[in-house]
């Protein structure tokens, strides 16, 4: 266990500010263009899936009763991205649409570089900031996520994700069998449609009309516009496309993970619209170093959902009796993710396994695997 001294030290802090090992790379990329597009997705995913196998598994578990104080080298990687990512995306924006030495598909990568930035990290960092109840962290996070144009996800994460996570209700438990091309596009439609009814359902219980000053809506509406008219600005309307098109590759990848964060893990329906409630055994786990590292601890998942309020410094690891272990970090799961007949052969025998522990009284997982079980009582 890391002792709170430990904790408190920059140089314990310092991995986790990894992720600004991309800006340089975005500088080269959109300089030089040819091989170098390939030095982003390199850093962040085969680098940090190569060092998980070189580094192993951390399984520290840091004091949870260490005060907010002693995270200050932890929170502020967070704190400071929103406007580093700016300047990355727009910058480039800038770059493209005034210089004309890199040919159309070198821009398409030169945005998916981008988008590597803003949804491997971005989202990330914009995770962690939205479960704070600090109003600076908050907004942060919303800056983020109108930076690639899915404001929404803050409703549906915390209203709907972490309420219904494992059934029906929750669109982005990924359910077994399901390929990652067809629950993205599900996912893609679904997700704002959710986001907006769990949000005019907090209206109604507080008596007052969608249209209200306190809607999310309107500040996620605003700030995305926002984000685009700064786009046209400085690029025009091809400024405009790029900003788009670096939003969808990191949306894209945003998915990616969800996909696989929850793949085929449900929870037991209780009947009468009950559901067992959330436990660790309900994420899949992962607590390989590198990948921990860029990600903030993203991948200690199962913890996150136990205790959706704790920092990600301190989130704990689970061994394989308490919850189900991924086999690699995020980026070598989600790149397996992208052939659904590798990913059918690795996940399902693990799904199957969890099945059988867990749940080995259930006979028929027919249900559970089309999402036809009951929605849970108090959803809609």
């Amino acid at each position: 266990m890391s002792s709170r001294a430990e904790i408190r030290r920059p140089s314990h802090a310092l991995p986790f500010w990894l992720s600004l090992g991309t800006v340089p790379l975005a500088m080269i990329e959109a300089w030089f263009g040819g091989w170098t597009l390939i030095l982003l997705p390199a850093y962040a995913w085969w680098l940090t899936t190569l060092l998980d196998q070189l580094l192993g598994r951390n399984e520290d578990q840091p004091d949870t009763d260490t005060p907010e104080a002693d995270l200050f080298w932890y929170r502020a990687i967070t704190l400071i991205w929103f406007p580093i990512q700016a300047a990355v995306i727009f910058g480039t924006i800038w770059w493209v649409t005034h210089s004309n030495h890199l040919n159309g598909l070198e821009i398409v990568a030169l945005m998916f570089g981008v988008g590597v930035i803003s949804g491997t990290i971005g989202i990330v960092y914009a995770h962690e900031l939205l479960h704070q109840k600090n109003r600076l962290e908050r907004w942060l996070g919303d800056l983020l996520l109108a930076s690639v144009l899915y404001s929404h996800f803050r409703t549906e994460h915390l209203l709907v994700h972490h309420l219904w996570v494992g059934t029906p209700r929750d669109a982005v438990s990924a359910r077994y069998n399901e390929g990652f091309h067809r629950f993205f596009w599900r996912v893609l439609f679904e997700c704002p449609n959710s986001a907006w009814k769990a949000e005019t359902q907090m209206l109604a219980r507080a008596g007052r009309p969608v249209w209200h000053r306190s809607n999310p809506f309107w500040r996620y509406g605003a700030l995305q516009a926002l984000a685009l008219l700064a786009a046209f600005a400085i690029g025009g309307w091809m400024g405009l496309g790029l900003f788009v098109l670096q939003a969808f590759f990191a949306v894209w990848q945003l998915e990616l993970t969800n996909y696989v964060e929850h793949y085929g893990l449900t929870r037991q329906y209780k009947g009468d619209g009950r559901y067992e409630h959330v436990l660790p055994r309900h994420s899949w786990n992962a607590d390989h170093m590198a990948s921990n590292w860029l990600l903030i601890n993203l991948q200690r998942h199962s913890d996150h959902h136990y205790k959706p309020d704790r920092r990600f410094p301190l989130l704990q690891t689970y061994d394989a009796e308490e919850a189900p272990q991924l086999p690699f970090g995020y980026p070598g799961m989600t790149a397996l993710a992208m052939i659904p007949p590798l990913w059918r052969r690795r996940m399902n025998p693990r799904v199957r396994a969890w099945r059988r522990k867990y749940y080995p009284e259930i006979e028929d997982w027919t249900p559970y695997n089309k999402g036809t079980t009951p929605l849970p009582r108090g959803s809609f």
